[in-house]
């Protein structure tokens, strides 16, 4: 690590809204070595990912404005290049062969209109002399170290008919494709269950040391930084506020909001009744020291034996749900994704169930054939005592009313065009709720503090709110027709590990308080643990376990279980 290959000076970002200038970044510095990996943590709107986007050159100007001594990018041993004096023809050579970047959100990364596979070669001939036929053997296999199911068929995939892990995998390849010396990846693993992220962090690692780059690690995952990175930043409120060795940083944290952060991951040794937050941390009065509270094992128990000597809320048997994956020249299917496969399992009032598995395993499939989202082949799904699948319309209608789910990305999942207060009011219109409008707006208002958002919101768009607020958005919209019964589908696997803290505990409350059954999908196993009263886990359309959460994670019974524990970083 003595050779610098990033070294940024008293950088600041701010951005220009009407009258209010926001500070970003408030006059940064840091230095990347090769062969190193940077780690930066830090809360949303901590200023990190616009800091790795002024490195790219990326910050849109207006609003933005970059400013520092220098960015200086060391790509050899001559005069360091400054990347804020460089032209954008000079930026665009740059991007992509020397710099590459590894974007948050993949569902948006991605363009839409063309194939998966052509996207990746686009950027490879662009910086490579090679013809198409080369480009596209070398991004055949770069899928294949990505570890994509079935290369061929991903290539010729349009991005709406991947899974989320699977477009997040896509941008990995496409930001390897040219063996960058700089890589920064923004939340790259956030989409990916743990054992294709601890095969992606290897292949990185893999990556990192063969070509001797530089490795900009964004992440809100504490426990990947842990594992990953030989130098950390924690910033807050866009300063750096804490920097050193990994070790120091996570197991001596001196700064009251690096405790926070520490503290508000999930544990896996232990459950408790509550996560802590942030504000537990840095609050005016930090003399008292933050402690816990445990949940009790035998009153634990008894809350299981209470649960599950009811009737079941949602009964599912035999449960079916396959795609067709290839059709003759008529259209009629010849082969299928059977992405359910003869699923059985009972969920009870009051109870939430854990859903765990690796990505493409049928966990989204199995939440949409439950509400009847899903073409279901066949199998039997009771909610209430009726089965879903004989219902006309006008009654499914009345049990969208009881059924609702909580997708797993909130930007995709509200309409652009209305504030959030229309968003939350329409299901309301719809389903009869409230005796006029001003009833409704009054239990608008009500839901919005209910999730911690302010009455003034009302009236903004889903563009104006972080990644944490709109997910509260999307709850409250969950929550405005009164239902019994919600699927949390990876609800809090894009959020910052503090922001996750606070919305697992929001989840947790509302329950208590509106009596709510849960089904929470998750690849993160310290989430389901802290969330679940029992926990299934999937395997290629089937559940391979089913039991207790706690006692799964101590002792699973099958080789897959294992294997997903096994994977689970363990660096904190």
């Amino acid at each position: 690590m003595v050779d610098k290959i990033l070294e940024v000076k008293n950088l600041h970002i701010n951005f220009q809204t009407g009258e209010e200038r926001v500070k970003a970044v408030k006059g940064i510095d840091f230095t990347l070595h090769r062969g190193e990996t940077l780690g930066i943590v830090g809360e949303s709107g901590s200023g990190k990912s616009v800091t790795s986007l002024s490195i790219m050159g990326l910050v849109p100007a207006p609003p933005g404005q970059v400013a520092a001594d220098f960015i200086h990018f060391h790509e050899n041993a001559e005069t360091p290049i400054d990347l804020l004096q460089c032209t954008e023809a000079d930026l665009q050579a740059y991007r992509g062969s020397r710099l590459a970047m590894i974007f948050q959100e993949p569902m948006r990364s991605l363009n839409p209109v063309f194939r998966c596979g052509e996207q990746v070669m686009e950027a490879i001939l662009l910086h490579q002399k090679i013809d198409k036929s080369a480009a596209r053997q070398q991004v055949l296999q770069l899928f294949e170290q990505v570890k994509l199911p079935q290369p061929d068929r991903i290539f010729n995939a349009y991005p709406h008919q991947l899974s989320g892990g699977q477009k997040q995998r896509v941008m990995i390849a496409m930001a390897m494709s040219c063996q960058p010396d700089i890589l920064i990846a923004d939340e790259p693993t956030t989409a990916l269950d743990v054992t294709v992220q601890k095969t992606i962090l290897d292949l990185m690692s893999d990556l990192k040391q063969e070509l001797n780059a530089g490795l900009i690690f964004i992440s809100h995952d504490l426990g990947v930084i842990a594992e990953v990175a030989d130098r950390v930043l924690v910033m807050y409120q866009g300063q750096i506020v804490e920097e050193g060795a990994v070790e120091t940083i996570f197991k001596q944290p001196k700064h009251p909001y690096t405790q926070g952060l520490v503290a508000c991951r999930p544990p896996l040794q232990e459950r408790l009744h509550r996560l802590p937050v942030i504000e537990d941390f840095v609050a005016a009065d930090t003399s008292e020291p933050f402690h816990p509270i445990r949940i009790d094992r035998v009153a634990f128990a008894k809350r299981q034996e209470q649960l599950q000597a009811q009737a079941p809320i949602l009964k599912v048997e035999e449960l079916k749900t396959w795609f067709p994956s290839k059709r003759n020249w008529w259209g009629k299917p010849m082969d299928y994704v059977k992405a359910v496969n003869g699923v059985s399992f009972e969920v009870y009032p009051g109870e939430t169930l854990g859903l765990v598995g690796e990505s493409g395993c049928g966990k989204t499939t199995l939440g949409r054939s439950i509400l009847n989202l899903a073409p279901i082949r066949s199998g039997k799904v009771e909610f209430m005592g009726q089965s879903i699948l004989d219902l006309s319309n006008r009654e499914m209608r009345q049990v969208r009313k009881d059924m609702q789910i909580i997708f797993q990305d909130p930007y995709s999942s509200l309409n652009p065009r209305l504030t959030v207060g229309q968003a939350i009011l329409e299901p309301m219109k719809i389903h009869g709720i409230g005796r006029d409008k001003a009833e409704r707006l009054e239990k608008v208002y009500a839901l919005l503090r209910q999730v911690q958002l302010e009455e003034k919101h009302f009236h903004r768009y889903p563009h104006e709110f972080s990644g944490g607020q709109r997910q509260r958005v999307c709850i409250a919209r969950a929550l405005a027709v009164e239902p019994k019964f919600i699927v949390c589908d990876e609800s809090v696997s894009a959020l910052d590990v503090s922001i996750q803290a606070q919305i697992l505990n929001l989840l947790k409350d509302l329950q208590d308080e509106f009596g709510l059954t849960y089904i929470f999908i998750s690849h993160d196993l310290s989430v389901v643990k802290f969330m679940s009263d029992r926990m299934m886990v999937m395997q290629s359309g089937q559940i391979v376990e089913m039991g207790d959460a706690e006692a799964i994670y101590e002792a699973p019974q099958s080789l897959y279980t294992k294997k997903l524990i096994e994977a689970i970083p363990q660096g904190l």
